[in-house]
């Protein structure tokens, strides 16, 4: 049976054990050290325990005591922050994002407090991964990805393209004059082994042995890169800022199409209007930058179920994939 406990009996108890003193207590809530020691008094008979030992120089928490406070800080903190938002005439949401950290580095962080200003109410909760997510059990809302958006029970709606090209140092860059130069350096790869093959064949060279170290992230190759231990074949379009700095150089122009950014959640996930904000703000966005005017609304889009064609990753379109 639910045991009715006096909230003031509660309060007082949680600034009294905060500030271990009935009188600093008492004048935080505005009531005499009397009121604070009786109100405390009145749980402890409650409870059948005592909370704190009674010293001549101040309050020492019980065992019970250390129990109870976390626990009941939090929950007024729940319920004052629950006032808030009933004040306010708004209803906050938390959105949970996984985001590949490439794109959230590259292309996301640059943009977000857009998104925060746009949407005051909504508390977006990023988490970064290397491109491995469970959607289900990493506790996800929404999750950006990189590949070609066939993942087994999610929709699927695609972002943009993201070929790869070769960066390196400057140093790096002053001694490269064809491509078949590369096979003096060190070609930092990623876990997809098909990726240096595919660009050689694009640049028209012979590919040489690869046998640089291997990395899970972009973000950690594009920094090796830029320290001088070799050349890294990244999706360029997520390095602007370093390329802009002169950090990182391209030093040639030749690119391969390896995959697409995707935002993805489960086809059994039920769309709350947070996720549906933060998915029409990134569609929005997108599109803005693209200067694409007429890629449709994500209501409108159309369900296919193939890989995006050349052409469709030359613009940013919408697809939504249902998979089974």
């Amino acid at each position: 049976m639910r045991r009715h406990l006096p909230l003031n009996a509660l309060r007082a108890f949680e600034a009294s054990a905060r500030l271990l003193s009935f009188t600093r207590a008492g004048m935080e809530l505005r009531v005499t050290q009397t009121a604070i020691s009786h109100q405390v008094k009145q749980l402890e008979d409650t409870l059948g325990a005592s909370l704190f030992r009674r010293l001549p120089r101040g309050l020492v928490l019980t065992d019970e005591g250390l129990a109870l406070l976390p626990v009941l800080s939090d929950a007024l903190d729940r319920i004052g922050a629950a006032i808030d938002r009933i004040e306010a005439k708004g209803t906050r949401e938390v959105v949970t994002v996984g985001c590949v950290t490439t794109f959230a580095t590259g292309w996301l962080l640059q943009r977000v407090d857009r998104f925060k200003r746009a949407h005051p109410y909504i508390d977006l909760r990023l988490l970064t991964n290397n491109n491995r997510v469970d959607i289900a059990g990493d506790g996800l809302d929404l999750a950006l990805r990189f590949g070609d958006g066939s993942w087994h029970g999610t929709e699927a709606i695609h972002l943009l393209s993201a070929p790869l090209s070769p960066v390196c140092c400057p140093d790096v860059a002053a001694r490269l004059r064809k491509p078949s130069d590369l096979a003096q350096e060190f070609l930092l790869r990623s876990y997809r082994a098909e990726e240096w093959p595919l660009w050689f064949a694009v640049a028209g060279a012979p590919c040489p042995k690869i046998q640089g170290p291997i990395f899970d992230s972009s973000v950690a190759m594009a920094e090796a890169a830029a320290r001088g231990v070799g050349v890294g074949l990244v999706p360029i379009a997520m390095f602007n800022n370093e390329l802009t700095s002169s950090r990182l150089v391209r030093p040639f122009a030749a690119e391969v199409p390896a995959g697409s950014y995707w935002l993805t959640w489960l086809n059994s996930r039920e769309v709350t209007p947070g996720m549906r904000a933060f998915r029409d703000w990134l569609l929005a966005t997108l599109r803005a930058e693209v200067s694409e005017s007429e890629a449709g609304t994500v209501e409108d889009a159309p369900i296919v179920r193939r890989k995006p064609t050349a052409k469709a990753n030359a613009k940013m379109k919408i697809v939504k994939r249902r998979r089974r």
